[in-house]
């Protein structure tokens, strides 16, 4: 059974100017989330339990997007926000 995931994320995203010279293309906001967001997700919810992004360098927006912050779950735990921290831990 298959259990591993690999995202190719590398190049310039040159196709998607003037858009991504801020911005990495994987990360361009579709409807509420970025685009990597949505194969994340239907990666988890196939099972797949080991994700890998292959990126090329510069590309911090990316890491930053998936990595934890254990700040602010501290900071949203016991608030009226407690809810989110499903959606934020996934």
């Amino acid at each position: 059974m298959i259990k591993k995931c690999l995202f190719p994320a590398a190049g310039y995203g040159t196709r998607f100017l003037p858009a991504t010279k801020a911005m990495p293309k994987e990360m361009l906001p579709v409807v509420n989330k970025p685009l990597i967001q949505y194969g994340v997700e239907e990666a988890l919810d196939a099972g797949l339990n080991e994700i890998s992004i292959v990126t090329g360098r510069g590309k911090r927006a990316l890491e930053d997007h998936f990595d934890i912050s254990y700040e602010l779950e501290n900071q949203i735990k016991g608030t009226d926000k407690e809810k989110y921290l499903v959606g934020i831990r996934r």
